[in-house]
């Protein structure tokens, strides 16, 4: 089963990412989290198999999966945004 944190600042797009990762019945929603601070201490505190995080966020996406992969190095992060900035996209491949 894949365990997943789903990280937005926007209630009704984190609603949204929730109810349809939960279609999948290997898929399961630990926690949600609406900033990038939260997400470093769930993502410690619970050890998702992946962190679904917006780029935009207080404490940047890219910093807050930088610190994600230190405090629960097991995690995979996929960045998922309304931004269309080109510079954050490339950034995001490179964040480890």
């Amino acid at each position: 089963m894949g365990r997943i944190l789903v990280v937005d600042d926007c209630e009704a797009w984190r609603e949204a990412v929730c109810r349809l990762i939960e279609t999948q019945p290997e898929l399961q929603v630990v926690a949600q989290a609406t900033n990038g601070f939260e997400a470093v201490r769930l993502a410690e505190e619970l050890k998702p198999d992946l962190v679904v995080l917006d780029i935009g966020l207080s404490l940047d996406g890219l910093n807050a999966a930088a610190r994600i992969f230190e405090v629960s190095p097991t995690s995979k992060v996929s960045f998922l945004s309304l931004e269309n900035d080109p510079i954050d996209q490339a950034a995001a491949l490179y964040v480890h």
